[in-house]
């Protein structure tokens, strides 16, 4: 008898312990809120994508990822108390060819918060390809205000979920200008790769 109720024991656990990871696969699998990691020269930054409000910006992204063009790329704008910018240039700062642009999303409701993930662009609203930017800090005045050229904003479209603290340490590193560029690290804070988790 006891034999029996230690194996009933361990059944019940093992149900629970699939339902909790069927669970957590079904979280992990949302097409609405995919999550990405970015393994960087100075850790790992895992970031919850927001299809439900940005879906245009968030499969452009994700087009690129599927494509590796991320890897080998580097944090090529860095500013203190603003953000860090990656996505468009090599370690030798050398800008990556990209695919056609994307419409401006930003009227999303989503706001340019510390730890938000957005789109960089010209000064075209539409104009994002594949760099993006994290927010370290509020950054109120690039959020949507309305449809005008100076209104539109930059898109945001997810949220760092894990390695905040990546974020910050980049944002420290010493910039110097170079190639024409200002805010560029000194040494080159390399994204290895991104992929979806």
């Amino acid at each position: 008898m006891r034999k029996l109720y230690s194996t009933l024991i361990l059944a019940g656990l093992c149900a629970c312990l699939f339902v909790l990871s069927a669970g957590g696969a079904a979280r992990a699998a949302d097409p609405k809120f995919p999550v990405v990691v970015m393994e960087t020269s100075m850790g790992n930054i895992e970031v919850e994508l927001n299809a439900e409000k940005a879906p245009d910006t968030v499969r452009n992204f994700l087009r690129y990822v599927e494509y590796t063009f991320y890897d080998g790329t580097i944090f090529h704008r860095v500013i203190r108390g603003f953000m860090i910018q990656g996505g468009g240039f090599t370690a030798n700062m050398q800008p990556k060819n990209t695919g056609p642009a994307v419409r401006n999303e930003a009227g999303n409701g989503l706001k340019n918060e510390r730890g938000t993930i957005a789109m960089a662009r010209t000064s075209d609203p539409h104009s994002a390809t594949s760099q993006f930017f994290i927010n370290t800090v509020n950054n109120t005045p690039l959020n949507y205000t309305a449809p005008t050229q100076a209104g539109y904003g930059y898109t945001v479209f997810g949220k760092v979920v894990n390695g905040m603290n990546v974020v910050d340490k980049i944002e420290a590193v010493r910039t110097t200008f170079t190639d024409g560029m200002s805010d560029v690290p000194v040494d080159p804070v390399v994204i290895k790769k991104i992929y979806v988790k």
